[in-house]
């Protein structure tokens, strides 16, 4: 089985199990990455650290499903990667310049 494969039978496991589209699960997934490297490495949300963590994890997910292209089908589309990209990278960006530009998130 390559890897491809096994990703994505990951991806849609975790679709049906929490009943989410493929763009939801792109949102969550860069969410929880963002918190959970935040909370795991014990930095904060402003370090550059969780951010980097979620766009690595995104960019490696497209990198996977691009990789396959040949293999199944609706693979493939450069548009549908950042599409994918951007849905996972928004929140996190938008929490993570919050918390560094802003008084939004930091301890009064």
């Amino acid at each position: 089985m390559s890897l491809q494969v096994l990703v994505e039978s990951w991806k849609v496991a975790l679709q049906s199990g929490l009943s989410l589209d493929r763009d939801s699960l792109h949102i969550h997934v860069g969410l929880v990455i963002f918190f959970a490297v935040a909370l795991l490495a014990r930095v904060p949300l402003r370090s550059r650290w969780p951010w980097l963590a979620a766009l690595c994890a995104a960019l490696l997910g497209e990198a996977i499903d691009l990789s396959g292209q040949h293999r199944l089908p609706g693979y493939g589309s450069i548009y549908a990667s950042i599409h994918d990209i951007v849905n996972t990278m928004f929140w996190p960006t938008a929490l993570w310049l919050l918390s560094r530009w802003s008084a939004v998130m930091k301890r009064q």
